[in-house]
């Protein structure tokens, strides 16, 4: 996709040169990035954008038109500190603000970019031109001439991939290949998708806050305000798959921790859309008990049914998609630049340029994958009969969720255990049951044992790997991580802990582009922080390995 895709900038988002450009390049793909420092008024674009516009908070937010011909990346934040932060190729720039470092701009340019300007000082375009910029008569147009030595010519990749793992993880990355017109192989142990920790009958969707705003709480906002866009071109949530946007009603713990929540409340001033804080009384009001400390309102928050948004990512694939189930891949061997995957008795199950990993625990089973520092983290949810607890329209969370009766059944959980144990526990279960009946005030009570436990596939951070696995066996000095030694084609989409719905669309697209060579859909600091090689850098810089 990327290598015929026009790559172009604008530092201060203007709707009508937006629409300009579209029309300029109409027919042709075209991947819009646009810096926005102050709320931008949606109003004049045409409904697929207002539709999809996110709420004013930082970060990049990635929209794509219903053709799929124009991507929008709006990053929400100062330029100079946006600019830093892209990781793409600009082949037209619109320099409505001048940034401080032309440095950082020169770096994104592609050779033979063009620039345009509606004005321009004489020392802002002495500095342009000391930055590699050619301007004609007008001098407010130029042409960028790179000095020294180019950038290496982008190949483009042979688009077939086989991919390791049904769940929210391997179906995400088949849809999002797919999409770029790739050919996959999607290999399964059991019969049917999602039949492991993507197995629950409901997962709940919702950001997070945290008074620093720092990675994690970066990472979580775009991965959640991505899923819900993304959700939208495969139906909806209600409509494309099971599940509902009711909202997610988060209480806090107790006073201090709800002082903190006002402060975030006060100093970050998230828009109403994304998050509300609510002071006790409400709070009280919508749960219909007393609520002390207060909460925080996700309107657009929910729970989804994570087998049906598997079939739904699955189905959107077509014929590009093989299926390969109940059958198990044991080992991986690379021979003449494509990786052969082989079951139990050694027959061949298939081979491609590329491998994903993205099977949770069962990865690290893979000797390309054994040193990967991923923990399986027990967790059982119970299953109540309808009317057993107080019905809400709502999510509600705490030291547990419960969510709104469907089918019948309230799912209330779910436990963090360290043994492998994958029978229902009644110990599990009144634990379950207990936090939820105090979070509403009513006293525990027994109810007949049922629900699912699943195992979380949780890394050291807590956060995801999406990217080119490491390979540790070849030796060498690591000081960043572009210096981490990689194995070929092999990738991986794993540790998505709790977080499975909202990690799989972000983090499939962050893999899709980086195999496409396509423009980052977050800061390069929070995909460097999703990237799998982090742990084999920080032990080489602990060592000092040379």
């Amino acid at each position: 996709m990327s290598f015929d895709t026009i790559v172009a900038l604008d530092t201060d988002f203007d709707s009508a040169r937006f629409g300009a450009v579209c029309l300029r390049h109409g027919g042709q793909r075209l991947h819009f990035i646009a810096l926005a420092s102050r709320p931008v008024d949606a109003g004049q674009l045409p409904e697929p954008w207002r539709k999809q516009w996110p709420p004013f908070v930082p970060g990049l937010h990635r929209m794509l038109s219903p053709d799929g011909l124009v991507t929008l990346d709006l990053l929400i934040g100062e330029v100079d500190a946006g600019l830093a932060q892209l990781s793409a190729r600009i082949d037209e720039i619109w320099l409505a603000a001048v940034p401080s470092s032309l440095t950082v701009l020169a770096r994104l340019m592609a050779d033979g970019a063009h620039l345009y300007a509606a004005q321009l000082g004489d020392a802002q375009r002495a500095a342009l031109q000391k930055a590699g910029f050619v301007f004609d008569d007008s001098r407010l147009r130029a042409v960028f001439q790179r000095r020294g030595a180019g950038r290496a010519v982008a190949v483009p990749p042979e688009r077939r991939a086989i991919v390791i793992g049904a769940g929210l993880a391997g179906a995400a990355a088949c849809e999002r290949l797919a999409a770029r017109g790739w050919r996959l192989t999607l290999i399964e142990r059991h019969g049917q998708p999602a039949s492991e920790a993507s197995g629950n009958l409901a997962g709940i969707f919702m950001p997070q806050l945290s008074k620093d705003d720092n990675v994690a709480t970066r990472l979580v906002r775009a991965a959640y305000l991505y899923a819900l866009r993304h959700w939208q071109t495969l139906g909806g949530v209600g409509t494309g798959f099971e599940g509902s946007q009711c909202g997610v009603l988060q209480l806090a713990r107790d006073a201090q921790h709800a002082q903190v929540q006002r402060q975030i409340a006060a100093t970050a001033l998230p828009p109403p859309e994304f998050a509300r804080w609510l002071e006790a009384p409400e709070a009280s009001t919508m749960l219909g008990a007393p609520e002390p400390h207060g909460a925080w309102w996700f309107a657009r928050g929910g729970w989804a049914r994570p087998s049906s948004v598997c079939a739904a990512m699955l189905d959107a694939c077509g014929s590009l998609l093989t299926r390969r189930f109940s059958r198990s891949a044991v080992s991986l061997q690379r021979e003449q630049d494509e990786w052969l995957v082989r079951d139990g008795d050694g027959s061949l199950i298939a081979q491609a340029p590329t491998v994903i990993l993205a099977a949770g625990n069962g990865a690290i089973h893979l000797a390309q994958a054994a040193s990967l520092p991923l923990d399986a983290v027990r967790g059982q949810v119970t299953h109540l009969a309808q009317g057993r607890l107080p019905e809400l329209p709502f999510v509600l969370c705490r030291e547990a969720y419960m969510t709104p009766a469907h089918q019948g059944i309230v799912c209330v959980g779910a436990t963090y255990d360290a043994d492998g144990d994958a029978a229902l526990r009644a110990t599990s279960q009144q634990e379950n049951i207990g936090k939820v009946a105090d979070i509403l005030g009513l006293p525990s009570f027994d109810a007949p044992l049922a629900g699912r436990t699943g195992f979380r596939c949780v890394a050291p951070d807590r956060l995801p790997l999406a990217g080119p696995l490491p390979n540790p066996a070849v030796p060498g000095r690591c000081e960043r991580l572009r210096d981490v030694p990689r194995w070929p084609g092999l990738f991986g989409l794993l540790g998505y802990a709790s977080r499975g719905l909202i990690w799989a669309p972000l983090a499939a697209e962050l893999l899709a582009c980086q195999l496409e060579g396509e423009p980052l859909p977050v800061e390069v600091q929070l995909a460097e922080a999703l990237d799998p090689g982090r742990f084999l850098l920080r032990e080489r810089r602990r060592s000092g390995a040379a």
